[in-house]
């Protein structure tokens, strides 16, 4: 079992902290209605419609639009939406998958091939990058949660691959056709988590200075702020001291 993985935290604490509000909510939004829509409009008997709202929730988005998608998927809205994975390469090489959820393939791709172009990236084929990351179910608990100790031995009994814990929580592995049950396990003995979600985890990753650090930032940024853009993940790494710069 691995020991703290600093990309992950620089993903959690970047979302929680540059993300618009609205835009972010309207991005949970329409995962809710697609997951609904391509199966039960239950949580409880719908597994990616369950992870979607739980997603929501950990981001403080409200009830009443949690169920508001749901209802927009009953009545026959999402239909025209399809997920895209666009794969490129940002400043310094770094490698970054975009994932997309729209109803202009073209639009959304002339889109994303322009941020990368403005912003010192170049986007490439499917599959050019995408062997550097494992898809991977991530859980998240607070490190109230429980030591080390406690939550290894959980996530051992869950089914889990890996751990990651530290001061600021623990991160916990799976295969991603596993995530529903091992996320369900884990609450039987931790509690609700923080977060259940399928990622990208880099299996190898690109050190950044200050100034590469700003550059993939700044192309991040502007691709996330796209409302067709549903997440964006890449495989750098960089230290503490410039991780407060930022």
């Amino acid at each position: 079992m691995a020991g703290h993985s600093k990309w992950a935290n620089i993903q959690h604490r970047k979302g929680r902290q540059d993300a618009a509000r609205s835009k972010l909510f309207s991005k949970f939004s329409k995962e809710i209605t697609v997951a609904a829509k391509m199966g039960d409009p239950d949580p409880e008997k719908n597994p990616r419609l369950r992870l979607a709202v739980k997603e929501a929730k950990s981001n403080s988005m409200p009830k009443d639009n949690i169920e508001r998608a749901i209802k927009k998927a009953i009545g026959g809205e999402g239909d025209a939406f399809e997920e895209i994975r666009y794969e490129g390469y940002g400043p310094d090489g770094v490698a970054v998958i975009v994932e997309a959820m729209t109803d202009n393939r073209n639009r959304t791709a002339s889109t994303v091939r322009s941020t990368f172009t403005k912003n010192g990236g170049n986007l490439g084929e499917t599959g050019s990058v995408a062997f550097m990351f494992d898809r991977k179910g991530q859980v998240t608990y607070s490190a109230e949660a429980g030591d080390a100790d406690t939550v290894m031995m959980a996530a051992i009994e869950a089914g889990a691959e890996d751990v990651e814990s530290s001061e600021d929580g623990h991160i916990i592995w799976c295969a991603d056709t596993d995530l529903n049950d091992v996320s369900n396990a884990l609450e039987a003995e931790l509690g609700e988590s923080e977060t259940a979600k399928l990622v990208w985890r880099p299996t190898t990753t690109t050190e950044l200075d200050l100034e590469g650090a700003q550059k993939l930032m700044k192309l991040i940024d502007a691709l996330e702020d796209d409302d067709d853009i549903q997440r964006v993940t890449a495989n750098f790494e960089i230290s503490d001291d410039i991780m407060e710069q930022l």
